[in-house]
């Protein structure tokens, strides 16, 4: 059995590993190439500039804006939104009254109601914000007019045109079409926690909380870690870059005054509409560091001993 184990590993690892190399790591690799050049992103000629690009963007204001916009969102998204599935989830799976022959139970209709959390994950994120973009106008969408419809006129915010709501905006849209996922998917791991434990639980005297806190908690944190890593990199990649870019003001988003632009939306423009590729790249490099500084974190902070049952 022993016989040629290494050559069958290196033959079924030297595909993936080339293809994962040539599509990603080699990208990785000229962005931080580029970030060295004037590049603009049309001609074929450039020429290398140090570390002219670097020392820009420390003087860059929009860029710390948008640095900010980034890192609130990577902090608070993946806390909002984990925290509310997992309430969610143990209440479908655990959190019901007590039934005939079950001392463990979700409330009821709770097939239904993983499916109305699950909804928004049917639709694509370009189609959920131009949804709440019309529900956001500030003249006739849903939710002004739902305030006008009970009385309070004098409440019509421009929800999009002010600097001080528009972000919360933006967000409020994320945890809405991030948290059906983490619904189902906690619900899934909840199910396959054995009852025993909860009856068990309940036998010594334990309420709700104290369950959820000393043996759903516990037992679902590989899960949960790895949701907030995800979450995270959601929040600094292509959900909030399309969220922003589509449903706030400006040539292309980011507005009002910048209110709401984050690092891969500020890439995007710099790239696509000043043609300064090599400075977009620039901050790309950067948008990597927060990345991975975010993993590193999750990682580090949310380490600990591994349950099994």
């Amino acid at each position: 059995m022993q016989h040629g184990k290494y050559r069958f590993i290196v033959g079924f690892l030297t595909a993936p590993l080339a293809i994962y190399g040539l599509f990603v790591i080699w990208p990785f690799i000229q962005s931080i190439y580029y970030s060295f050049t004037d590049w603009s992103g049309l001609s074929p000629e450039f020429k290398m500039v140090g570390f002219k690009n670097y020392t820009r963007l420390l003087d860059d204001e929009v860029f710390w804006k948008s640095l900010q916009h980034s890192v609130m969102l990577v902090v608070l998204l993946p806390l909002v939104t984990l925290t509310m599935a997992l309430f969610f989830a143990f209440m479908l799976n655990v959190g019901g009254r007590r039934r005939k022959n079950a001392a463990i139970a979700g409330v009821r209709g709770s097939a239904f109601y993983k499916v109305v959390y699950f909804f928004p994950q049917v639709l694509s994120i370009a189609i959920v914000a131009l949804l709440f973009q019309f529900a956001y106008n500030p003249n006739s969408g849903a939710i002004n007019s739902a305030l006008k419809a009970v009385g309070l006129d004098s409440v019509q915010p421009d929800w999009l045109g002010d600097p001080d709501l528009a972000l919360w905006c933006v967000f409020a849209v994320l945890v809405w079409c991030t948290v059906g996922f983490f619904v189902v998917l906690f619900s899934a791991g909840m199910a396959s926690i054995p009852k025993d434990y909860y009856e068990a639980a309940l036998l010594d005297g334990a309420n709700r909380i104290t369950t959820f806190f000393k043996i759903t908690l516990p037992l679902l944190w590989d899960t949960v870690q790895s949701g907030w890593a995800y979450v995270g990199i959601l929040a600094l990649g292509a959900e909030s870059f399309a969220v922003v870019q589509i449903m706030t003001v400006g040539p292309n988003g980011g507005g009002p005054d910048y209110s709401t632009t984050v690092l891969p939306l500020y890439v995007y423009q710099k790239a696509f509409r000043d043609g300064q590729a090599a400075y977009a790249t620039t901050i790309g490099v950067a948008l990597l560091v927060v990345t991975l500084l975010f993993v590193a974190v999750v990682m580090k902070l949310g380490r600990r001993e591994r349950l099994e049952y």
